[in-house]
């Protein structure tokens, strides 16, 4: 009783501030820590890599060849017209890079310059749209179908051979305006390397996969949709990409012949003026052009057939 009554007496304030204490003595802060707990940190996920960074070693490397190789052929344009070599290549009278630099300034910024562009991007994706409705289902029946093959095929390899420029006469004759002529020659340049290309896609298709869905039940139009279409995707836009090129000089020389508006007509034009660096410009712009219609042929097939990332030989 005596030892109970020697015990202090404590408080629930001492009792809290005794645990308090501990508490502090178990962890002391830091003013460096309470900074760090303060301020909300980003998640690692959420930071943005720098530009280069979200680009592979080779995607760089292909950026970097690309444009050493466009340098090289403005460098040896720039070299040649210098010191005016004369060596089977005369370069005697193409002008210098900076002439036709001052010709695009002067001209190439024009209403009238940006006219000639619409027209022939017109022109081009008219001529080109109606090459693709007709060449990719025409080339899937007769890759398909060997009666098909039989009909089709004597004709089309006996219209193939002639050049789209011979085209230019009978197309005058044959439609009722320059306009609609001038789209039928870019239509006749697209055709043939489109339906061929198709063609050649179903042939080249492994014949297992269509035993495969004849023994899963699909039907006719359930194997072209789901087995022929996706396995000659490859070599469509394989047609489709030197569809756009042939279109292009196809283009240019019906409108050099027979057109008022255009890349082709003002290229031919200056030819007829003797404007020398006007020609050269109206061939930058036809080559640049083209360049960008086939880089979107490209992305568009890599954006419509992922798979091919993990085929053999790609690298993923």
């Amino acid at each position: 009783m005596a030892e109970a009554e020697k015990k202090p007496h404590l408080s629930l304030v001492d009792v809290d501030a005794h645990i308090f204490s501990g508490l502090i003595k178990r962890r002391r802060v830091t003013p460096a820590e309470g900074a760090n707990d303060a301020a909300p940190q980003e998640p690692t996920s959420v930071r943005r890599k720098p530009l280069l960074e979200r680009f592979t070693r080779e995607q760089r490397t292909s950026a970097i060849l690309a444009l050493l190789s466009i340098g090289l052929l403005f460098l040896v344009w720039y070299l040649g017209t210098k010191y005016r070599i004369e060596f089977y290549i005369r370069f005697k009278n193409v002008p210098t890079p900076y002439e036709v630099f001052q010709q695009a300034m002067d001209v190439g910024l024009s209403a009238k310059f940006f006219v000639n562009i619409v027209n022939s991007v017109r022109r081009i994706l008219l001529g080109f749209f109606v090459a693709i409705l007709i060449g990719v289902p025409l080339g899937l029946v007769i890759g398909r179908y060997r009666y098909a093959r039989d009909f089709f095929m004597p004709v089309i390899e006996m219209l193939r051979p002639i050049p789209a420029i011979a085209w230019v006469p009978m197309s005058i004759m044959l439609w009722p305006n320059n306009e609609a002529s001038i789209v039928y020659i870019t239509f006749i340049g697209a055709f043939f390397p489109i339906l061929l290309n198709t063609v050649h896609g179903v042939h080249s298709l492994d014949g297992v996969l269509i035993r495969a869905g004849r023994c899963l039940g699909a039907g006719e139009l359930q194997l072209f949709w789901n087995v022929i279409l996706p396995g000659t995707l490859p070599h469509i836009f394989t047609g489709l990409a030197v569809g756009m090129g042939v279109a292009w000089v196809s283009l240019i020389a019906a409108e050099m012949i027979s057109g008022q508006f255009g890349v082709g007509y003002f290229t031919w034009e200056a030819y007829s003026l003797v404007n020398y660096p006007a020609i050269v410009m109206g061939m930058i712009t036809i080559g640049v052009l083209g360049l960008a219609c086939s880089g979107i042929i490209h992305l568009i097939g890599i954006l419509m057939m992922p798979w091919l990332a993990y085929a053999p030989g790609s690298k993923k």
